[in-house]
This record gives structure tokens, sequence and C-alpha cells, in this order.
């Protein structure tokens, strides 16, 4: 361990998804390009050479894990079932992310891109780890900074190379995202674009009225069979019947037992999700200032005068007064007002500077002076206090255990299912099952999209089974309750349905196929004859459609049977009053819109939300300029042969990926 580690300082609140990711996450490029090229390599267990390194299997595999386990997360109690599905998911991506890498590195070593001791050490103690190694500012001690590690399979000096190496790729980054820029024009125009109100008419017919009135005769449905053969061709679909025996994970839960050293072990391989950060309970009274004007410049009357208001209140208190009904009468944050203040637990990183400083130094129970913030004087109430702790295995226990239960249960569900293959491969499943007390199902035959009895969405059981050969030996595969062994005994091909057979569906696609038609048609002239008479009222009164009026909207707003106004409805934010548009094909709705009023958004509020358009402009900027560098360095590293794809070796990880345990 590099003994600077144990050097104090300052921690900066960054949120730390867990170290469970520490290699992959910290690495992970969204913009990667399709894995493919002349040149190969064909080492066995060498996914792929960069620069003559080599991305291994192994390496591919701990990552896709790593990778699942963090997704897996989210889904509590059966997380260990989902293992599976997540990593093979995963893998390609994480074989793509480790090549894009090491090619990153090669450029940046190239460039003379160095990273220093210090840097690493800065990065441990202030960067996106701090949390984990430095909680509080106070290292967590060698042996605990090495228990952390070897839980993931890393060491303390492979661990402090890769960080070194996230530091240099990110040297790399700035270097080519630095040019970016965005002008003052784009700041504005992107300004007006998403705070742009108008409200408008609108006229609206419906797909759903237009089908009622359709009513096709027996020789018209038949008619439409015959020309539109080729969408009824083989779609009753192939079918199969087998016969199971089902692996139920929960039913093998009673049969488990959970140790205390099981619950130690998951608890020791998950601390992080049970680290409690530095909390705090805080109500409060804000009294907002003025924004400054389109100059800038603030009105410093308005800001005296907002705090003399507050002043006041603040002096009811010390006489006193109740801060929650204070709150409820002045406060200007119409969200906590109603709650008396009350903001709840609020962790660093959460809320402005000058608000986090004073709430974290207040006692529990005291309330503050006037703070100034950005928003304008707050007084700060502390109701509660909760310092920095990890929670114990006592205090996770009862969360634990289910888990512990559930993935042992799983392990059990799969040893017995691969001793039933096993056995059924040589004495029939039949006789297995019975050897066993299992029960065996006999299915009727099925679809693919079906689910069979007892078994549910099940697409892995599904995958094996519609891939089988006939007269092929027992297989296995996994199912969301746990594992499955299945004989395939009869496949039906797919076939074509005779007119009779679907004669209901062939009517409702008569009518569907025939609205849509009508609609756009009866759409268009509604907008061809309202533009004619200069009067939307008037045209959709004609043709029967119902007329409505928005509210003012922005263009991320919804509006009743239009729905979202970024898609064909955001014309109306290019018109002028008075225009009318031509027709919008809205799914099952037509409708054509009159433009009554656009707002325009103030200076004010563009003074105040400038510098967040500013920064988000540029950072997408800056992500198109190293997505562009990132596509054009494995472009060229493909061709020159620096890139070297194990396309075998490539195929193979994949199938490995969506095996049950792999």
């Amino acid at each position: 361990m590099i003994r600077f580690l144990q050097t104090e300082g300052p921690i900066k609140k960054i949120v730390l998804s867990g170290i469970l990711l520490i290699i992959c996450a910290a690495m992970v490029i969204a913009f990667v390009p399709g894995i493919g090229s002349n040149s190969s390599v064909s080492k066995a267990g060498v996914v792929a050479t960069v620069n003559d390194q080599e991305i291994t299997s192994q390496e591919v595999r701990e990552n896709a894990r790593l990778m699942a386990q963090q997704q897996a997360a989210q889904y509590g109690q059966n997380a260990s079932m989902l293992m599976p599905f997540l990593i093979q998911q995963d893998t390609q991506r994480a074989a793509e992310q480790l090549i894009d890498r090491e090619a990153l590195l090669a450029e940046a070593k190239r460039l003379g891109l160095k990273s220093t001791p210090d840097e690493v050490r800065d990065e441990l103690q202030h960067g996106r780890y701090a949390e984990t190694f430095f909680p509080n500012g106070t290292f967590i001690g060698e042996a605990e900074y090495q228990n952390l590690l070897q839980q993931h399979n890393l060491t303390p000096a492979k661990f402090e190379e890769d960080v070194k190496n996230q530091i240099i790729i990110g040297k790399l980054e700035a270097l080519v995202a630095g040019s970016a820029s965005v002008s003052a024009a784009a700041i504005r125009q992107q300004f007006a674009k998403e705070n742009t109100k108008v409200k408008f008419d609108y006229a609206v017919l419906k797909e759903e009225d237009i089908k009622k009135g359709l009513h096709p005769t027996e020789q018209e449905l038949k008619a439409f069979y015959d020309s539109h053969q080729k969408n009824y061709a083989n779609s009753i679909p192939e079918k199969r019947k087998i016969k199971y025996v089902l692996l139920d994970t929960n039913k093998l839960k009673d049969s488990v037992h959970v140790t205390h050293d099981d619950l130690q072990v998951y608890y020791n391989q998950h601390r992080d999700q049970y680290r409690t950060p530095e909390q705090v309970k805080v109500s409060h009274i804000l009294i907002k200032t003025p924004l400054p004007g389109p100059d800038g410049k603030v009105d410093e009357k308005g800001v005296a005068d907002a705090q003399k208001r507050a002043e006041d209140i603040l002096k009811q208190l010390q006489n006193g007064a109740k801060f929650e009904d204070l709150a409820k009468k002045y406060s200007e944050d119409p969200g906590s007002a109603k709650e008396g203040g009350s903001l709840g637990w609020i962790g660093k990183g959460r809320t402005v500077p000058e608000f986090e400083k004073a709430a974290f130094s207040l006692p529990r129970g005291q309330i503050s002076g006037l703070v100034k913030s950005s928003y304008g004087f707050h007084i700060i109430r502390v109701d509660d206090k909760q310092d920095a702790h990890m929670k114990t295995l006592d205090e996770v226990k009862t969360e634990i255990e289910p888990i512990v239960k559930q993935q042992k249960a799983q392990e059990l569900a799969q040893k017995q299912a691969d001793d039933l293959l096993q056995q059924a491969k040589s004495q029939g499943l039949d006789a297995a099952a019975k050897a066993k007390n299992l029960p065996v199902v006999d299915s009727d035959f099925f679809a693919r999209r079906d689910f069979l009895p007892g078994v549910g969405p099940a697409p892995q059981l599904m995958d094996a089974i519609f891939t089988a050969q006939e007269k092929s030996p027992p297989e296995m595969a996994s199912t969301s309750q746990g594992f499955a062994v299945f004989q395939l005994l009869a496949v039906k091909p797919p076939a074509t349905p005779t007119f009779e057979e679907i004669r209901s569906r062939v009517e409702e696609d008569f009518k569907n196929e025939r609205a849509n038609v009508l609609l756009a048609q009866k759409t268009r002239e509604l907008s061809d004859r309202a533009k004619a008479e200069h009067d939307l009222k008037k045209a959709a009164k004609e043709l029967g459609a119902a007329m409505k009026t928005s509210d003012f909207v922005l263009p991320d707003g919804q509006v009743p049977d239009i729905g979202s106004m970024s898609g064909e409805a955001s014309v109306a934010f290019t018109m002028k009053p008075g225009e009318i548009s031509g027709p919008l094909p809205n799914g099952g709705n037509g409708v054509v819109l009159s433009v009554l009023e656009v707002q325009a958004p103030s200076d004010a509020d563009f003074a105040a939300k400038r510098d967040q358009i500013r920064d988000t402009l540029l950072q997408a900027k800056q992500g198109e300029l190293f997505n562009l560098f990132v596509t054009n360095l494995r472009d060229q590293m493909q061709k020159s042969g620096k890139i070297k794809i194990n396309q075998d070796e490539m195929k193979s990880l994949l199938r490995a990926g969506s095996e049950p345990g792999a």
C-alpha cells in the first residue's frame, strides 16, 4: 500500500456508487464503435490485443460480472436470479470498454501524458474514492483498505496502477475536449428554445371515431386477405411439445440454513452498501432576493428589503415564536413552507455551499442567524444530526438474510438440476425424476411466446426449447424461479391460417388500415380548409373535429390529445400568432393547430440560467469531440493492426456469458 494514503486532508463530497465497479465503472465509455476488424488474433483465452497488450477472456468475464452486480443491486432478493441475464448483456460491453481503455492509454502515453504519485494520492483522498477510503477525511486503515480490495480480486498495487491510468486517460480527454467552446449566440438560442411558451387552439380528429363508421362487406374482407397474404404467411407460429421437471428455488428455501458465517461473508463483500454518510435533518425559512437584471446588476434596495424582512422573522423566533408557524406564513420556499420549513435529511453536496456550511456546523436544536446564499436569506434550524458510520452486521442482518437464503437456494437448485440432468441423460427423464420424487409435466403444444404451467416468463428456457433438435437428449435451462430440465417431444412447423380461421383479425386489420388512410386524408382536408378560410374553428365544425385550447406550454410540456410537445406539435414553436399548421399525425389522432400567442422568456430568466445552459452545451460539445476522437482512434488502430480481435474467442465468450452460472 502506498504510504501517502495515510496523509489526512479535506474531503469533497462525491457520490460513489460502490467499489464493485472500481475499475470498469470508472472506465465506462458510452461511445464505443462495434467490434470487428480485418486484423485478428487467434490465441486461446485472449479476446484482443492492443499494442501487444493482451485483453483476456478472464478480464472480460470479471468486468462483466462486476457490471452485472452493480445493476443487480437494485433488484434486492431477485438479484441472484437475474445475474445470468445481466452478465450476458454486459459481456460484449465489458470487452469493448477494456479495448477502448487500452487504446486510450496507448495514445496518451504516445503523447507523453503521465500521472505522478501526488496526483494518485489526491484522487484517492479527494476524488471518486474519497468516501470509500477516507470517510470524514480519515483513512480507513491499511487492513481495511486491503480487505476491501481483496474482496474484488484486487491488490493495492493493481488498484493504484488502475487509478494512475484513469488519471492519464482523464488528461487525454481534457486535452482533446479542451478546444470545445460555445458561442453567446448558441447559448441564447438554446435558452429561447427551452423557455419560449406558446398558447394555441387545436382541432382533433380521432381514428377511433372513424373506425366506428366502417362496416366492410365479406367481399371486401376476402379481397383484403388475398392482397395481404404476405402479412399472414406462417402467422401461426411454430409450436413445440415437451415434458419437463421444475427445480423451484422458492420451494427449496425452507431446506436452506443460513449461518452467521454466511451473513458475515456477504456483509464483508458488500460493506460499501452499509456506509451511512454524515447527515443533518434541517428546517429553514427563506426570504428570496431579487435576481440580477439584464445588465447583470442586482437591485440593492430589493436585497436590503429582503434582509430586513428576514431579520424581523429572526427576532420573532428569538422572542419565542414557533418556527413552523413562521415558516408556513413567511417562507418563500413553497415546497418546504407547507411542511413548516422542513427539508428532511440532507447530506453534503445537496445544497448550496453557504447553506451546507451553516447546517453542518450548527448543534442539534439550534437556530442560525441569517445565512445568505444565491437564493436569498435563510434562517436554518437543525432538527437532528447523524454522524457518518458503518452499519453493523446486527443492524442489517434482517436485510441480508433473505438475500443470502435466496442465493443458497439458487445454488442448491442448480446442483439438483445438474444431478437430475446427468441421470436423465442415461436413464431417461421420467425414471430420473421418479428416483428423486419429482413430478414430470407433459405440456400441450405451445408457441415461443406462451407461458408454460408453473414457469411464467422464461426467455432462456424458451430459447433452449426452440433451438433444441428433435430426438435430442434432455437439456437444462434457467427460469425466473430456478431451473427446468426438459426433453423435446414434438414440433409443429409454422403455418398460414385460412381466411375463416382469422376473419376477426382480418376485419380489424382492414379497419385499422382504412381508418388510418381516412384520418390522414381528413386531417389534410381540415388543414387546407382552415388555411383557405383563415379560420380553424369554422373548418373544425364543418368536418366534425373537436376544438380545444391549450394553456401556455413549454417545449417539454404535455397537452391533452397531443401528448408531448417535443413531437410533431413542436412546429408550434416555429410559428407566429395567427398561423395555422399543416396536418400533424399523433398516434391515433390527427391534429391541426393555430397559434394564439407566443411568450418569450425574460432577460432576467436568461441571466439566471445562462451559466447552466452554457455548461450543459459545453459538456455536450466536449463529449462529441471526445466521442469522435475515440471513434477515429479505434478505426486507425484497427486498420494499422495495433488492435486485433480474436473473433472466435469473442463468440465463445458471448456464448458462455449466456449460460446459467457463467
